[in-house]
């Protein structure tokens, strides 16, 4: 359930009070969703694995003592997919979360719609398997070194996203 604003978290007791010794639960959201490119310039944002959440999710966050590093599972429940991401900044207008467009193309979102996010707890990974979906990147000096470089600006990764990589002024999707 989410407030009529869009912003929801839910947690238990509070210091000092019976019942409780601080909150407790998971941050749960439901924001209007918008492509990073819509608020910021900045290419940094667009090529990594980061959102732009809006203050408010910060003061929830903070009073639910939210593990670091502030992990998301973001879900499109109408096209039911769902991928991870962390967390950049929180500068976001109210009601809006800002996500890199290839996030929303995994997602199948457009421009506005809604998006579900609840805070997260990942496993470690031990091992990833990438698979190029065109030859373009292949055919690079050191795609090894390129491809490395990309992973390095993303917190996590969800099995079966399709990712994006910018080298040299050019996008090769499909990762």
């Amino acid at each position: 359930m989410f407030s009529r604003h869009g912003f929801g978290a839910y947690g238990g007791g509070f210091p000092g009070l019976p019942g409780g010794d601080g909150p407790t639960g998971k941050f749960r959201a439901q924001y209007r969703c918008y492509s990073v490119s819509m608020f910021t310039e900045r290419k940094e944002v667009e090529e990594g694995g980061k959102v732009i959440m809006p203050p408010s999710a910060l003061d929830q966050l903070t009073q639910l003592n939210t593990q670091y590093p502030m992990l998301f599972k973001m879900t499109n429940n109408s096209a039911k997919t769902k991928t991870f991401c962390g967390v950049l900044e929180f500068i976001a207008d109210e009601g809006k979360i800002y996500i890199p467009y290839w996030m929303m193309r995994n997602l199948c979102l457009a421009e506005g719609e809604l998006l579900d996010i609840e805070s997260a707890t990942l496993p470690l990974g031990s091992y990833v398997l990438l698979e190029p979906q065109s030859r373009g990147i292949l055919d690079l000096y050191n795609p090894k070194a390129v491809l490395e470089a990309s992973l390095r600006q993303l917190s996590c990764l969800s099995l079966g996203d399709m990712l994006d990589i910018s080298y040299n002024k050019k996008v090769y999707a499909g990762w």
